[in-house]
């Protein structure tokens, strides 16, 4: 099969491109940044651009974004030009190519404010059905653009399958009191219980979107790792969340005391992933019980194919806490 791959000399464009052409496909890939993994250097809201890119494409997945950490960095036009126009740009162009399917890579960031519990609250249930509530211009444009996919394909019958991922970046936290309280390896231990994903899993998330896609027509899912909590345990989760952990994983105070790490106090949220594993026929394999067992045995918790890509950043220049390209 014939793929586009937008963001391809970034993170999860670069770990799709690596896989897909694994597997025996032709790989274009589209990017600002040129690199070994992108074929067509240039912008996405540039028309004449995309549609040479797309030639002959059968089938297109569009991970290219401003993200979060360009909130403080790129003025809000630059995120509709990039994360709406450009977007509605591929769609419109893969549907005049006579792809057969789109898969759009969107962000639990687009709950934005529905996300959070506050203290003291029972931690939020977050599944497709919860309703968004943007808090900043890069979750109001990922919306908007899953808003211009559904219209896209209702008007056009494009099967689109969108895929919004929680947190999978390498980069330390953007928050200054978390990383004072929390190692970085113990922060991202502790989120895959409720909001972490491993790069691997996303990938193989795309790929069977990719596969179902003619099938489901349009679809939306949650690609998370698989939590071990109920609806039940929300209370007490927003109250005292390491009680819960360990009713669930008895070692868990073993292993955390030997690598000198914490577990959360409260989680003020969950992200569901049922809904992906029932209709994608999904099961990612990086979860907290296998996390936990690797640093128990003194492994890296990543997948190889997030060793082997590792981090690259989102600004030309130190910004933050946030590497360099």
């Amino acid at each position: 099969m014939k793929l586009a791959v937008t963001g391809s000399s970034g993170h999860l464009g670069e770990a799709l491109v690596r896989v897909l052409r694994g597997d025996g496909h032709v790989v274009t890939g589209i990017d600002l940044m040129s690199s070994p993994f992108t074929t067509h250097a240039g912008s996405i809201a540039d028309r004449a651009f995309v549609r040479g890119a797309l030639a002959g494409v059968e089938s297109v997945i569009h991970t290219a974004t401003l993200h979060k950490p360009h909130v403080a960095s790129h003025a809000k036009q630059e995120f509709v030009d990039t994360n709406v126009t450009g977007t509605l740009v591929l769609l419109e162009e893969a549907v005049a190519a006579g792809a057969a399917s789109f898969v759009f890579t969107s962000t639990t960031s687009a709950f934005g404010h529905a996300n959070a519990a506050p203290p003291g609250a029972p931690a939020a249930w977050i599944t497709e059905d919860v309703v968004d509530v943007p808090k900043n211009i890069y979750g109001v444009t990922k919306h908007a653009a899953e808003d211009v996919c559904e219209l896209v394909h209702h008007e056009h019958g494009l099967p689109v399958v969108i895929l919004r991922t929680s947190r999978f970046f390498p980069e330390l936290d953007d928050r200054d009191d978390v990383r004072a309280e929390f190692a970085d390896a113990n922060l991202k231990a502790n989120e895959y219980l409720h909001r972490r994903v491993d790069v691997e899993d996303i990938v193989h998330a795309h790929v069977l979107a990719i596969a179902r896609a003619c099938e489901l027509g349009f679809a939306r899912y949650i690609i998370t790792a698989t939590t071990p909590f109920t609806r039940d345990e929300l209370p007490e989760l927003g109250r005292d969340a390491a009680s819960v952990v360990r009713r669930h994983y008895r070692d868990v105070d073993a292993v955390y005391a030997r690598l000198g790490w914490r577990l959360f106090p409260r989680i003020d949220r969950v992200y569901v992933n049922a809904r992906a594993r029932a209709e994608l026929g999904w099961t990612p394999r990086y979860d907290f019980r296998r996390v936990l067992d690797l640093v128990a045995a003194g492994e890296d918790p990543r997948s190889s194919l997030a060793r082997t890509i590792g981090a690259k950043g989102y600004h030309a220049e130190a910004t933050g806490v946030y590497t360099t390209r």
